[in-house]
């Protein structure tokens, strides 16, 4: 039996285009070659060996699962980014946008520079860097 390998990562929005958004401040790209764009899923362009981002409509959620999604508060994903430099500019990017930075970037004490950012939805996605 082959071992599992991780595919992708799932959100849900309210508003998709606003989803777009904050992800593209994040690098992702919802418009090059092999982005999926529709009206209730989308999915930026992959890198080769990188796992999906997929983002559903809360409508479409809403169907699928026969309840209203809820992002949640003690789940999240990390980014991982070039320099402790760009942790902060990508928090300041995002903060500029009008997302919100639950954790200001700071220096870890295990070696990372890190914070917390959240999409309009209440998703959760860490940023980080080595120090």
């Amino acid at each position: 039996m082959g071992k599992p390998v991780l595919d992708a990562v799932a959100v849900s929005a309210h508003d998709i285009e606003r989803a777009k958004v904050f992800y593209t401040l994040l690098g992702f790209d919802f418009e090059g070659e092999g982005a999926f764009v529709s009206e209730d899923h989308v999915e930026p362009v992959r890198d080769d060996g990188a796992p999906r981002l997929m983002i559903d409509s809360a409508a479409l959620m809403e169907k699928l699962t026969g309840e209203a999604p809820r992002a949640p508060n003690h789940a999240s994903f990390a980014m991982l980014c070039d320099s402790p430099a760009d942790v902060d500019a990508h928090a300041a990017a995002i903060a500029a946008a009008g997302f919100t930075v639950l954790v200001a970037p700071w220096d870890a004490f295990w070696g990372q520079r890190y914070a917390t950012v959240m999409d309009a939805d209440g998703y959760r996605v860490d940023l980080f860097a080595p120090l």
